[in-house]
């Protein structure tokens, strides 16, 4: 057993001795001159800088409230203020191709429910109509009545039929 360690620790010294190298006598000369590699820059990701053109964040903050017209009682036509609106909305329309858009209809609490779902119905088709007469594509445009299901006034007095009388453009997510 003796004899076997020595010959291993023997084998093993002399295995070591004969893998040490000695450095070579001629180094090769140090490169002139060499421009490492331009590393590319990374390319920034773009961040978007508020909402994404034609989403309804973004209509809304470029109508600033003129996605909705006000309409008086038992009325579906569109006066004066409410052409400058839906012009303003044929514009956005027009501008992004792509933007395709519901116009809802709704009428105050006044009225039995399928008075008010009729009257939203030309409210909202009224408001669609003038949008295709100032050449917005109607393949673009879709109408609901919500009649007085979806008030945004609670109130039983003018004021708040006043602002629950109206017909609202809404952009469709895709």
């Amino acid at each position: 057993m003796n004899r076997l360690i020595i010959a291993v620790t023997l084998s093993s010294a002399l295995a070591l001795g004969a893998c040490s190298k000695e450095p070579p006598a001629d180094l090769p000369p140090v490169p002139q001159d060499v421009t490492p590699a331009p590393t590319p820059a990374p390319t920034p990701t773009p961040t978007p800088m508020g909402p994404q053109p034609g989403s309804q964040a973004h209509f809304s903050s470029a109508m600033a409230g003129a996605d909705t017209i006000y309409f008086d009682t038992d009325k579906y036509n569109i006066d004066s203020e409410d052409a400058a609106a839906l012009r303003r909305q044929a514009e956005y329309l027009l501008q992004f191709s792509g933007a395709r858009a519901t116009v809802e209809g709704h009428a105050d609490e006044r009225g039995t429910r399928d008075y008010n779902l009729a009257l939203g119905e030309r409210r909202a088709n009224a408001a669609k109509n003038y949008l295709v007469s100032l050449g917005v594509p109607e393949s673009r445009l879709r109408t609901v009545s919500y009649g007085e299901e979806r008030p945004v006034a609670l109130g039983s007095n003018e004021q708040a039929w006043a602002r629950n009388r109206r017909a609202v453009t809404v952009m469709i997510e895709r």
